[in-house]
Parts: structure tokens; sequence; C-alpha cells
């Protein structure tokens, strides 16, 4: 399992390896979809009781940190 924040771990058993909030079945993209749909911090905490506001915080961090990240994608050379 690595460690990304002290809130965010990825564990390749634990939803397909995708990120999560400390190890929970909730990922980090849920949290990150149900603020684009609109809903406030206030809303999700009570909606999901098991999260803490450090946990849509971090999720936050960490879209940042992916965002700022640069790809060059992987091209064939033709032969």
């Amino acid at each position: 399992m690595a460690t990304i924040s002290d809130r965010i771990t990825v564990n390749p058993e634990v939803c397909m390896g995708q990120p999560t909030i400390r190890g929970m079945r909730i990922t980090v993209a849920f949290v990150l979809k149900l603020l684009a749909s609109g809903m406030s911090h206030e809303e999700i905490l009570k909606a999901y009781p098991e999260l803490e506001e450090d946990d849509i915080r971090q999720s936050m961090e960490y879209a940042a940190w992916l965002a700022g990240e640069y790809h060059r994608p992987f091209q064939a050379h033709a032969k």
C-alpha cells in the first residue's frame, strides 16, 4: 500500500488500486465528483459521516497535484 498523503492511500486490493480516503472504499475521484456536482463540504460530510473535512481538502490538493503533472503521450515510431 502506498501513502500519498496522510489521508490518501493506494492499495491494489482496494477499489482496483484507485486512490482512496484512508483506505476506505471511498475514492478521491468520488469525493471530487461530489464537489463538482455542486455539493458543499457540509453536505458531503452530512451524507458521508465517515469523511472528515481534511479528507475533502486533501482530495482537492491531490487533484491539483495531478493537474500540474506533465505527461507526454507515448508515440510508436513508424517503420
